[in-house]
């Protein structure tokens, strides 16, 4: 892959690669391409690697990248845990809504390629998203087959399917209790028949689904806590290792990335990681 860039970030155990997400077009699905050039993944690694990494879609409504708070920041702190960060700046849909998820799964592939040298083991690749982010960490969680075929020009040989999921305030249901400008540049202003559906992911949760780790504030006014209740009632139906840490307070974006609640959904996703055998 073709080195774009070299971005040093002085919080980070080592300077940072920004790589291009794709060699030559992106797909869009449906045999359409595009300029690739805007998908791109930026891999921050640990002085002292454990194996674990995790793949980070920022928010932003999919009409934009919170990549500071919601991107770069997560890396700076996974990497203090000896977990590779690899942010992820994923094309914006504007009504093309399989965009985000074949850049998804792409940047976990890319993941799985570079393992040896990146120093990760490819069973323990995982996904965190926040706000929309965290609606496109969950539908990679939830649709890891299906759109594979429609990417040519994807790295060979690899799964695309997550280890895990890290779901903080997500947007999740596309369908009721839906974050209205989130589905607008996803999926346009009349979404075509079924796309509600398929993107309303606590739909498609079953056994066979990664475990997600959920972290949503009680007080969110913008991204209802019920798209986070009824991800964890799918995993937990579906017999899987979830765990859903209802924060008392913050708000969406848990006030301004600090604070008592965000230390705390912290804390514990590090301790479910634990307990599901990602970290030592």
């Amino acid at each position: 892959m073709r080195l774009l860039a070299l971005l040093a970030f002085t919080t980070s155990a080592f300077a940072a690669e920004t790589l291009p997400l794709w060699k030559g077009d992106a797909p869009e699905g449906d045999g359409k391409f595009s300029d690739s050039s805007k998908a791109k993944l930026t891999v921050h690694l640990p002085e002292k690697p454990n194996g674990a990494a995790i793949v980070i879609c920022p928010g932003g409504g999919y009409g934009g990248l919170v990549t500071k708070g919601e991107g770069h920041g997560i890396a700076t702190w996974l990497n203090a845990h000896g977990i590779a960060g690899i942010v992820l700046e994923y094309r914006l849909p504007a009504g093309r809504p399989y965009v985000p998820l074949l850049d998804a799964q792409q940047a976990i592939r890319t993941a799985r390629a570079n393992a040896a040298s990146w120093k990760i083991d490819p069973k323990k690749i995982g996904i965190i998203g926040f706000s929309a982010g965290g609606h496109l960490a969950s539908t990679a969680t939830v649709h890891f087959e299906t759109i594979e075929t429609r990417a040519p020009n994807a790295v060979t040989g690899q799964s695309s399917r997550p280890d895990f999921s890290i779901l903080i305030y997500p947007v999740i249901s596309m369908d009721e209790g839906v974050h209205r400008g989130s589905k607008k540049n996803l999926m346009g202003e009349t979404p075509a028949h079924g796309l509600s559906e398929y993107f309303s992911t606590q739909k498609h949760v079953k056994a066979g689904t990664p475990p997600a780790f959920l972290a949503h504030a009680l007080d969110d006014k913008v991204v209802d806590i019920e798209n986070s209740r009824m991800f964890f009632e799918a995993q937990k139906k579906a017999g899987l290792p979830t765990r859903l840490v209802e924060l008392p307070n913050g708000g969406h974006g848990l006030n301004g990335y600090k604070g008592p609640s965000w230390d705390k959904w912290q804390a514990e996703s590090l301790l479910w990681l634990k307990e599901i055998k990602v970290l030592p």
